[in-house]
């Protein structure tokens, strides 16, 4: 076989016809999202690319050079038995600061428009201050955003996708979606894309855009949207005919890094056409330097952009140095046969040239506000370059140098031949001056922003692909082979893939299936990809910037004003990169338990940096948000940095004591701030407002009561609970290297136990309880004054969450720390009015003489599962619902004031405007608590052991342990995503095209929330944050996974194989808890011991 065809072999099928044994072939079982790669020309070779240098440089054997095995092979024996994956052999170099294999990645986000940060109005409203329509045009002062976008970690320069279609009125260079007026459940983006892959260092990255053939419907997708209710669900694209007949492209990106060089990215751009026809694909990848020059008043050293031969964009930054962005001819199209497309008669090349533009990344404020440009190339010029639609008409003697005031640029034709224009996209007002040279980018070219512009003329129907390869790097042609030999530049995109594959298998313990693995696969790069780099300073954002004009004086009173001391630019993980480019203080710390898997270095930084003084208030408090930070999220900060710690112990052999105590000393000033400012009365009862949970109550939780008084709060107080167990762990693993910290253990254990008592707590002489005895659940309570109460008896998540507040203490860990012991004992035998009325009896020792500390007692434990565990009331096929059903047919309110406030069950969306209306805590399957609820029965195990079994479902005859009763709702979970019997997955909502369709079945969302009683996703529809937890799921329990819709084996008739094999010995020399899967295996997820959780 000739190297031609075998590089094409590669390219077309993903083969490894090496012949060599250099890397192993695809497998059946090797899901499908890692192998469709792009397609050039089988017929002839596609064309090498052209000298950068105009004369020949000096020869070079370029062949010669490349090594004859992969990488992987090479390092192995290097290492030797130290071989553990060249992802994580990049992981040591970086995390050692040999190599900063992190300096480039998907930092870019999906939405800098309509942000806080960008939101200078007076009213504070980002959305109408800063909109989609302004976002071509208006330079950002805090971010940038594109499609697939990557960029230094201090984004400094950037890089992303932009296509025509020959249609639109726009590029499309980023992601529409409705704002949080237009939306009928708040904002929410109208696209098609899927995070595919990435590893950790993002040596290698894939994305998936579908782009429609037909003009983007987005006056369309606005005015559905605006008129439909809150009982209506969403109007989505695939419910316009922008996908009809499958005129779409899929338009996949792949990002590569040099195998030793983390400053060289290699980018393949790959477009297919899913329709029937012949089509024309614009593919305009942009370079550009974020605007750091228009906002001081002394303007500094500005960076610049220009073209050097060969079509090379060079790029010179004064702190990040100098790179060159190669953009090499792409061979013509083919079809999906592989034969390409015969060039037109008048076409002189057999390959596509592209085209490079240059611009400034300045504000086109003539277009947008009839002043006057500084420059006369701005943000929006390739826009008028290669759209006609879009150009002004050209001036005449009534309107000289101007656009008219009249709509032209945002006109587009409809089928009717009338031109209609979206209201999102109307201009008024002066436009921008027309050019006197028939040009609107820099004819010089050179800039702060640079496009390389191919255009792929009739690609084939059904499969037919364009290719576009390109290049960022420092190098220079003659220090890089792979910019003249296209073999070297897909041999090293397929070996970062193979090394993924490496990576993530290694991951995988017991029989999984490939559509778990795939799913987990996706759940994962996806959080890796919605990193972003995020900015905030608080003084420059309030007070404004010396060269612009002043905020209006209003705008200091609105939002975030007391956090002066803010300063962040970091990389963070973000909940969705379009929909909440922002990081929430409570969705990240859900966000490290998977990350920690991957990336536990990461995962760490990310719960270190919320505690760092320029995070931090000083007064303890932590950020929650940029829509208002001051928020109280719920304190599970505590929990994540333990787990996280222990992760990485139990996966890679890593106790990072440093990490704990540095995070622990700052979360001992949080700790203060939630008893001094959430715990008015001095009961250890604590208010806490909204807690994240949104909607959850009768009332806005975050507002006085409409009623007076003051709310108790049931799963207020449990948070605390839950935290104080969480710092008293960390306090006993920390007391393992220091005695000290025995002192502070004892000092969280007393205080647990009066937070437990305060559950029911006490109001002058009177004692009042936040549980309910008839009905066997916590309820929030309104507390009038002394001796004066009332329980809101709404059966919720609030009455579930005191069930977190679970930690067994191991034997051997009280006999190695003496003075923690004594005290506990001491605590035990003189407190016991305390110590035994109101929650688990810690006298009493369970298996392997463990001592349980929990807010639940057997009995209330017991009694509040009957209900979780009621397919009518909690218990759904995809989880734990929010909310019980038993509220569908008897919802809960009270008249106050002549108005009704009322509790219903909601299972979709949510049917109020409370918090933007945008989520939905009155019924949905949440993955974060679900997962909290998850670990606490696996807790309440290892103190009960099989002596405690539970009846799951309620009324189904079926007695399990709670280790198993974990293991279930963690199959139910899975099942949102996995396909069933017939191919269908939950969370597609039934959409026939999502299920069975080849071109998206094997692709899944990872959305916010989710119907419960459907599955179906809800939310924001890439929200990797959290409903990336899957991934953990199907790490720990995914081998004993049924699929969705079958039966589950009875186990009185076939005993659960983790029933028999579940107990080993710890650490410590008692028993330690693991799963059947992961038994042989002491390094996996599968490992419930106390000492894993």
């Amino acid at each position: 076989m000739s190297q031609t065809k075998k590089i094409q072999g590669k390219i077309f099928r993903g083969e490894n016809t090496s012949g060599d044994g250099a890397g192993p072939s695809r497998s059946s079982s090797e899901p499908v999202l890692t192998i469709e790669i792009p397609k050039p020309t089988l017929a002839q070779p596609s064309p090498a690319p052209p000298k950068v240098a105009k004369t020949e440089p000096e020869p070079r054997q370029a062949n010669a050079e490349r090594p004859s095995e992969p990488f992987r092979h090479r390092l192995l024996k290097q290492l030797g038995v130290d071989y553990h994956g060249v992802e994580r052999h990049r992981l040591v170099q970086d995390e050692r600061k040999e190599l900063h294999w992190k300096r480039w990645g998907p930092y870019l986000s999906d939405r800098q428009w309509a942000t806080v940060r960008e939101d200078y109005s007076a009213n504070g409203d980002a959305w109408s201050h800063f909109p989609h329509e302004h976002a071509r045009s208006r330079a950002y002062r805090w971010g940038e955003d594109g499609i697939a976008g990557i960029s230094d970690n201090h984004q400094r320069l950037c890089l992303s996708l932009s296509l025509w279609n020959g249609q639109d009125h726009i590029l499309k260079e980023r992601l529409f979606g409705v704002t949080g007026h237009q939306g009928n459940h708040g904002e929410d983006v109208k696209e098609l894309y899927y995070y595919l892959d990435s590893t950790p260092t993002h040596s290698y990255m894939k994305f998936l855009y579908k782009y429609p053939q037909k003009a983007y419907p987005y006056e369309e997708l606005v005015r559905e949207n605006v008129h439909r209710g809150r009982d209506v669900t969403e109007f989505e694209i695939l419910d316009t005919d922008a996908f009809e007949d499958n005129r779409y492209w899929d338009v996949f990106l792949e990002y590569a890094k040099d195998e030793q060089d983390p400053d060289a990215v290699y980018v393949r751009i790959t477009a297919y056409n899913r329709g029937p026809d012949p089509a024309t694909l614009h593919i305009i990848p942009q370079l550009w330097f974020p605007n750091s020059w228009s906002w001081p008043a002394q303007k500094p050293t500005m960076p610049s952009m220009y073209a050097a031969d060969g079509n090379v964009i060079v790029a010179k930054h004064p702190t990040l140095g100098r790179y060159h962005l190669y953009c090499t001819p792409s061979p013509l199209p083919v079809g999906a046969d592989g034969e390409p497309v015969t060039p037109d008669e008048a076409e002189e090349s057999d390959v596509v040239e592209p085209e490079l533009l240059f611009t400034e990344n300045n504000t086109n404020f003539t277009r947008l506000y009839g002043g006057q440009n500084e420059m006369p190339y701005v943000k929006d010029a390739f826009h008028d370059h290669i759209i006609p639609s879009h150009r002004p008409p050209v001036a005449d003697a009534e309107h000289p140098g101007f656009f008219f005031t009249k709509i032209h640029s945002s006109t587009s034709p409809h089928a009717n031949g009338a031109e209609s224009t979206p209201p999102s996209e109307q201009e008024q007002g002066p436009r921008t001056p027309f050019p006197q040279a028939p040009t609107f980018v820099n004819p010089e070219r050179k800039g702060t922003k640079s496009a390389a512009h191919y255009v792929f003329k009739d690609v084939p129907p059904r499969g037919g692909c364009a290719v576009v390869r390109l290049k960022l790097t420092p190098k220079r042609p003659e220090e890089d082979p792979s910019l003249e030999d296209e073999g070297i530049f897909d041999d090293t995109i397929e070996e970062r893939r193979e090394e993924a594959n490496e990576f993530y298998n290694a991951l995988v313990v017991g029989p999984i299936s490939d559509d778990l693995k795939q799913i987990m696969r996706q759940a994962l790069g996806g959080m890796l990809w919605t990193k972003q780099y995020y900015q905030f300073i608080q003084r420059d954002w309030l007070v404004g910037d010396p060269a612009q004009p002043p905020p209006p004086p209003e705008r200091k009173h609105i939002r975030n004003r007391e956090w002066k001391h803010l300063y962040i630019a970091d990389i963070l993980s973000m909940p969705d990169k379009w929909e909440y480019p922002f990081f929430a203080a409570w969705d990240t710390a859900f966000h490290c338990i998977p990350l920690a898997i991957v990336d536990p270095t990461f995962a760490k930084k990310q719960l270190d940096l919320l505690t760092r003084e320029w995070y931090m208030k000083p007064d303890g408090q932590i950020p929650a948000y940029e829509w208002n930070f001051s928020d109280v999220n719920p304190p599970v900060h505590a929990w994540a940095t333990f787990r996280v710690f222990k992760l990485e112990r139990k996966l890679y052999g890593t106790e990072d004591v440093q990490f704990l105590e540095r995070v622990f000393q700052k979360l001992l000033l949080n700790f203060t701030w939630w008893v001094n400012r959430k715990d008015q009365g001095g009961n250890n009862v604590f208010e806490g407002g909204f807690l994240g949970l949104d909607n959850i109550g009768v009332f806005n939780r975050s507002e006085p009561l409409p009623t007076g008084g003051v709310l108790r709060q049931a799963d207020g107080t449990a948070w605390m609970a839950f935290y104080c167990l969480n710092m008293l762990n960390i306090a006993l693993e920390l007391a393992k290297h220091n005695s000290v910290y025995e002192d502070i253990a004892s000092k969280f254990f007393e205080h647990f136990i009066f937070i437990a008592d305060a559950m029911t707590f006490k109001a002058g002489d009177s004692e009042l309880s936040l549980w309910n005895e008839q009905d066997g659940m916590y309820y929030d309570a309104i507390q009038f004054g002394p001796g004066s109460s009332m329980q809101l008896p709404v059966r919720s998540l609030v009455g579930l969450i005191p069930l977190y507040a679970t930690l067994v203490l191991e034997p051997a860990v009280l006999n190695r720390l003496p003075g923690f012991k004594k005290r506990v004992e001491w605590f035990i035998d003189n407190r016991p009015e305390i110590s035994e009325r109101t929650m688990a009896n810690i006298k009493v020792k369970g298996k392997g003489e463990r001592r349980l500390l929990a807010l639940a007692s057997k009995e209330r434990l017991v009694r509040i599962l009957e209900k979780m565990l009621n397919e009518d009331e909690f218990l759904s096929e995809h989880g734990i619902r929010s909310l019980s059903k038993v509220h569908k047919e008897q919802p809960w309110g009270m008249d106050v004031h002549g108005q009704r406030y009322e509790v219903n069950y909601w299972p979709g969306d949510s049917k109020s405007g409370m918090f933007g209306g945008n989520s939905n805590w009155r019924g949905p399957i949440w993955l974060a608590v679900n997962f909290l609820l998850i670990e606490s029965l696996q807790r309440f195990y290892q103190y009960y052991g099989d002596d405690l079994q539970v009846e799951c479902p309620t009324g189904s005859g079926d007695y399990m342990n709670l280790a198993n009763v974990a293991e279930e709702i963690q199959h139910r979970i899975i099942h949102i995503f996995g396909r069933d019997t017939e191919g269908k997955r939950a969370t597609n909502g039934g959409n026939p095209k999502l299920d069975t369709d080849p071109h998206f079945r094997d692709y899944v969302w990872f959305y916010e929330y989710f119907h419960a009683d459907t599955g179906s996703g809800l939310g924001a529809s890439h929200q990797t944050g959290w409903s990336g937890l899957v991934a953990y799921h199907i790490l720990q329990s995914g081998a004993s996974c049924r699929l969705p819709r079958t039966p589950k084996t009875p186990r009185s008739v076939a005993k659960h194989y983790f029933d028999e094999n579940l107990d080993s010995r710890s650490e410590y020399g008692g028993d330690s808890l693991y799963s059947a899967y992961s038994a042989a295996d002491m390094n996996t997820l599968g490992d419930i011991s106390p000492d894993a959780l």
